[in-house]
Formats: structure tokens, sequence, C-alpha cells
């Protein structure tokens, strides 16, 4: 069975369908038989909750043959540039694809990143706005480190933090990809760039897999502690979501059925309310991981979850949980 027709077996009512929905964290790829560009996100937001725009997020997609591997990655701001362009048109509905744009440029260059970064600005002046840099590593065999090949402590290598000076300086946005044993060097950057606008990816990357496996608890604890000193980092916000990955440990999919939207909150919900409570929605913002989540649950019942575990929140709350956060953070 095709992952579409697993997924198709669960099947909800769209809760709030007038909510309006700023995603603030999806990839577009063509590599290894999977595709993943605009007619099939399109298939996804249009499954019934009101989705006005996108960001989309590096993945390592459509980078630039023929040039330097530090400029490489600017052909994936013009990649997606291309697609917004096309979203923007109207041809395609009213939902706006990639209208903000987050892509990568390896920070280790350090001064030597200015000219990757203008040249982003340049192939996206007006969608462009910062880079993810995954610095995801671990020392367990099972877990993967990130596509962008980090070492142990990347995020406070010199090289790295001269790298984020010219980040700040061109008043660019950091989002940050790293498993929750690394979120206290997450902690000591922000700490160390208090004028940046950073953006911690899925929680922070709790893991369920290798050593972790079975020790959700335990797991939960260790980030609640970890996740807790970013309380006074006024420069971070939280992407709520992600936590449906094979990493995570759920083993969603594996099963015959893929989550409906109560389990998801039965499971997962903790990690939401503790976000939303510690920080507020000022700094939290709702994001689908699609196409990666997808192994796991639809774009609609994801969607579904985010409503059932918000349905206490004020409406202002939500509107900025849902689309307002996203909305300044990324300038849309």
């Amino acid at each position: 069975m095709g992952e579409q027709s697993w997924l198709s077996l669960v099947q909800e009512e769209i809760l709030q369908p007038d909510l309006r929905i700023c995603d603030p964290h999806h990839h577009l790829w063509d590599r290894n038989g999977s595709r993943y560009l605009l007619d099939e996100i399109l298939e996804d937001v249009y499954t019934g909750h009101h989705v006005v725009s996108t960001v989309f997020v590096e993945c390592d997609s459509m980078f630039r043959a023929g040039v330097t591997k530090a400029l490489a990655p600017v052909g994936e701001t013009e990649f997606v540039q291309g697609v917004a362009a096309m979203s923007s048109s109207g041809t395609y509905g009213d939902c706006r694809v990639a209208a903000g744009i987050v892509s990568f440029a390896d920070l280790t260059l350090g001064a030597q990143v200015r000219p990757v970064l203008e040249a982003h600005i340049a192939a996206s002046v007006n969608r462009f706005r910062g880079i993810r840099h995954a610095a995801s590593w671990h020392t367990s065999p099972d877990i993967r480190i990130s596509h962008s090949d980090p070492v142990e402590h990347q995020m406070l290598q010199d090289d790295f933090m001269e790298g984020f000076n010219v980040l700040g300086d061109l008043c660019l946005t950091f989002d940050a990809w790293c498993y929750h044993t690394q979120i206290d060097e997450f902690t000591q950057l922000a700490k160390a760039n208090p004028t940046v606008t950073m953006v911690l990816d899925h929680f922070g990357g709790p893991l369920g897999i290798g050593p972790y496996e079975g020790k959700q608890v335990e797991v939960f604890k260790a980030w609640q502690q970890s996740i807790e000193a970013l309380k006074d980092c006024s420069n971070v916000h939280f992407k709520l979501g992600g936590i449906n990955m094979k990493i995570n440990g759920f083993g969603w999919h594996k099963r015959a059925l893929p989550a409906s939207s109560d389990e998801l909150v039965d499971k997962t919900a903790p990690y939401y309310e503790f976000c939303i409570d510690t920080f507020g929605a000022d700094r939290c913002m709702f994001e689908s991981n699609f196409p990666v989540d997808k192994e796991s649950v639809s774009y609609p019942v994801l969607w579904n979850a985010f409503k059932k575990m918000s349905q206490f929140r004020t409406v202002s709350e939500k509107a900025k949980l849902f689309h307002d956060t996203a909305a300044r953070v990324y300038q849309i």
C-alpha cells in the first residue's frame, strides 16, 4: 500500500475550517524517486484547513552545479523562488506557498559566509528570510547525523560563531535543528546573540530511538529541564511540530492505521502545552514539517490535532499560534 493510500485510511471532519494558518515549516524536493513540489504540497494544503501561506525550510535540494561548494546552496533559493512565483500568480489557488524562504549557508565559513548570504538575498529579495544550519549530532550509530554533516558542539565552534555574527549583521533569521541532548548548546548560542531572531525547530528534537527507545518519560523530563532555560531568551521562538518523525520513537509509521488526531494529542500534547505555557503564544507557532511527518500522519489530521491541543486557548492565542507568530517572525 502506498503512503497516500495508507494515510487515507483515517478520515476526519475538519475542525475550525475558517481559522487562518501560516505553515512555517515544510520542504520541497525532487530526488531519489521522491517528489514533493508545488502540486504535491497543494494536494496536502487544500484538504480543508485554511492555509493562507507557508515557509520553505532548507532540505539540501536543487543545489547549483558548477560553482563552489559554498555557493551551491544558493541554487535552492533560486529553485524555491521559482515555485513561490508560480504560487503567487494565483493560478494555483489562494495559498501562497513559500512566502518565506529559509535556505542553507555554511556558518563555519566564518566571515567568508557574507557573499553567500548576499547571493541568497539577491536570488530572492522579496522572500529570503534566513538560514538553517542543522547541527543534529549524536554519538549513537542508531541516530542519524544531519545532512549538513555537523561535528560535535558545532554551534559553539569559533568559526560557526563568526559566521553567526554575519547573519546578525544582515538581519537574517536562524533556524536550528538539533537533538534534545544539544539544547543547552543552542541556549548558549542564543544568549550570546540576543539580537538575532532564532527559531528552534521540532521542539529541539526529543529522541525516542537508539539509547532512548522506551524512555519517553525520562526524555521528556530532560527535555523540559533544558528547554526551560530558554525562557529569558526573548529572541528565541519555537516551532511546535515535527515530533512525529521516526527518530521521536512513537512508531506511527509501523502501524496498520496511521495516527488519528486524538492519538496525537494523547501522546504528544505535553510538549505543546509546556512550550505554550512557558513561552507564550507570541513565541510559538504550529508547523507541519511536511513531507517528513507525512510518514506518520496526514496533513488534515495533523492540523486537527493542533486545533484540539489549543481548544482552550483564547482567540488571540490561537491567531498567534496558527498564523500571526510565524507571519511576524518570517515577515510575511
